[in-house]
This record gives C-alpha cells, sequence and structure tokens, in this order.
C-alpha cells in the first residue's frame, strides 16, 4: 500500500467549501472582539445587542429582512457572472440604473396606460436598465478583452453620478422644499407592504429569481455551456460554443438582476429616486456571493446573515455609543476570512491510499 499526494477530490472540495465558512465567521468575530475591546466595550454584550437589534423583536426581524433584500439581488448577480469566471463588480451602478429606469415609468411614464400596467413595466424597464449598463462591459470583455473588473467598477461611479444629477436637477421634485430627490411615485406602482412593516413584495421576486437561476444553471443546456466557457474555454471552442456571445449575454442578465434590485428600493421603500438608493449593496453582493459560494438557492440566506450584521451594527451605536463602522470591519473580515479559508482549503493536498501499489 502506497501514500500519493494529489489534488483534492471532489467530495474533499465540496467539504473544504464549506468548512471555510465557519472558519470565517470565526475569524470575523475574533477580530471584532478586538475591536470591541480596544472600544472598551465586553465583545459577549456586544454581540447579544447586535443580535437583540437584528432579531429581538417581530419588527427587528421584518428591518433584517428589508436590509436583505437588495442584497438577494446583487448577490445573485455576482453569483451568475462568477458561474463563468466573470467578475460583475458594478452591481452598485446597474442596481442604481434599475432604480433610474423604474422612477423614469413611475413619474413620466404614458398617461393612457392602465393603472395595473405601471408597476410591471417599471420592473420590466429596471431589468432592461440593469442589463444595458452591465452589457457594456459584456461587449468590451468580448471583442476587446478588456477587465470587466475595472468596466464594471468604473461604471458605478457613472451611474451614480448620473442618479445625482437627475434629483439634483430636471428631476427634482418642484414642491420638495430643497429635499434632494424626484416627486414621489404613483400607488400604482408601489410594491405591497405587510403588517404595517417595509416588507415589500419585492422578497417574492428575489425569492422567485433565486430559484429560477438555480434551475437554470444547474438544470439547462445554457447553464451547462456557461459553465464549460468559463471553466474551459478551450473545449467550449471545440464544441462549438460561441463564448463572445454567452458573455455578454451572461453579463446583461447578471446586470438586469441587480437592476430589480433597484426597482424594489425606488418601488417598495423610499417610493422616490434619492439619496439612500447607492448604499454599497452592490458591493456588499460580493460578500453575500461568496458566502453562499456561488449557489443561487445559498444566496438568501447569506443576504440574511450580513443584513442581520447590517441592522445589529446600527443598534451597537444607538444602545452603546460605538460607531455603526464597526459593522464594516466585520464585513471585510468576513470576506477576507472566506477567501483565506478558500486558499488553504485549496492548497492542501488529500492523501489517498491505493491498493496494491508498492511504495
Amino acid at each position: 500500500m502506497s501514500v500519493v499526494l494529489q489534488k483534492k477530490p471532489p467530495f474533499a472540495s465540496v467539504c473544504g467549501r464549506f468548512a471555510s465558512i465557519p472558519l470565517a465567521l470565526l475569524s470575523a468575530m475574533l477580530v471584532g472582539g478586538i475591536v470591541f475591546l480596544l472600544c472598551g466595550v465586553d465583545p459577549i454584550r456586544a454581540y447579544l445587542a447586535m443580535i437583540d437589534g437584528a432579531f429581538g423583536s417581530a419588527y427587528a426581524f421584518s428591518e433584517t429582512v428589508v436590509k436583505a433584500m437588495p442584497l438577494i439581488f446583487t448577490g445573485l448577480a455576482v453569483s451568475l457572472a462568477a458561474t463563468m469566471v466573470l467578475w460583475n463588480i458594478g452591481c452598485e451602478g446597474q442596481l442604481v440604473m434599475g432604480g433610474i429606469f423604474a422612477a423614469g415609468v413611475a413619474l413620466f411614464g404614458p398617461q393612457h396606460l392602465p393603472q395595473w400596467s405601471v408597476l410591471p413595466l417599471a420592473v420590466v424597464s429596471a431589468a432592461f436598465g440593469g442589463a444595458l449598463w452591465a452589457a457594456v462591459p459584456g461587449v468590451l470583455k468580448a471583442k476587446l478583452q478588456v477587465s470587466e473588473i475595472l468596466t464594471t467598477l468604473l461604471l458605478n461611479y457613472v451611474a451614480i453620478i448620473f442618479m445625482e444629477h437627475l434629483y439634483y436637477g430636471p428631476w427634482r421634485d418642484p414642491a420638495g422644499y430643497g429635499f434632494p430627490g424626484t416627486a414621489m411615485i404613483g400607488e400604482s406602482c408601489r410594491l405591497a407592504r405587510f403588517s404595517g412593516t417595509r416588507l415589500h413584495g419585492g422578497l417574492f421576486i428575489a425569492l422567485a429569481l433565486a430559484a429560477v437561476l438555480f434551475f437554470a444553471v444547474v438544470r439547462t443546456k445554457w447553464g451547462f455551456r456557461i459553465r464549460v466557457c468559463g471553466q474551459g474555454p478551450d473545449a467550449a471552442r471545440y464544441a462549438g460554443y460561441d463564448i463572445s456571445r454567452q458573455t455578454v449575454l451572461l453579463m446583461a442578465i447578471s446586470g438586469a438582476v441587480a437592476g430589480l434590485g433597484g426597482m424594489a428600493e425606488v418601488c417598495g421603500i423610499h417610493h422616490r429616486l434619492q439619496t439612500g438608493l447607492a448604499a454599497g449593496y452592490g458591493y456588499d453582493g460580493i460578500i453575500v456571493a461568496f458566502a453562499a459560494r456561488k449557489n443561487p438557492l445559498a444566496v438568501p440566506v447569506a443576504a440574511l446573515f450580513l443584513g442581520a450584521v447590517m441592522v445589529g451594527a446600527d443598534r451597537l451605536q444607538t444602545s452603546l455609543g460605538l460607531p455603526s463602522a464597526i459593522g464594516m470591519v466585520l464585513e471585510g473580515t468576513l470576506l477576507f476570512g472566506l477567501l483565506a479559508s478558500d486558499a488553504l482549503a485549496k492548497f492542501l493536498p488529500s492523501i489517498r491510499f491505493i491498493k496494491g501499489e508498492k511504495q
């Protein structure tokens, strides 16, 4: 019997990926505990305050879900693009463009349309806006091999500046007493809220998208094509797959998913275009995607956890007088923990015993 060192088999690889999640959580908690100690606060007391702020009451839990909803959209967008080894860092801008297109339809859409059609038109327009904003980096990647990381990242700032131009300028509410924002959208373009909370119908759209994208990636021929194009481009070319076409298409779909997140925020939360739409949800979606191991069905769970961290960090500010930026420290530590754990699991060799071979 001999001992052979080799790369990790599939089972060990899967176990390593799942084991990296608690390791990342532990590292984030340890770093967070050090930060709390430096601030003169008992870490256990701080974490209990965060848990109470996120899950201590029905209203607190509803606010955690509200915070998680845009993270589901952006996490799904990042996960979908990563299926083809494309890194969509522009979900922030795509979410903003989705919000702009949805607000545009709600404020200036055709007046002759029936009231029931306004919200579906806003949904479609938001998806189109996000897809358009992501298709540009997709074309540049497919035709000129320009890094999608740079182009999607830079387009975030263009989208945010364009949005600010609109609600500070031509779309500014004339009756807003100087407040930077558009007029309120009509009732026909608002997502329904539930039980006196800020929970709205965008949650069902997000969960449905997670199920549809999982099925599309895992169970369809298209999903197989994009996985082959990303992980084995030479094999994809040999099979006759058009990698350029798949790149543009996948980036556009990814952007459309992020754009729907902007629609959910405008039509479900703010009811206008204003400051607060670009709140970093696109960047947080990267953490959600990595924590979910790029699995669409796991994205809502990861988004809920990260939403709890955000809401819990706000409770630290009100109850213990700590800066809410501690939540950002925990988010960053979680991401680095995931990356470090993945790297460790990837390079640790596994040992397989093969019978009948001599040493």
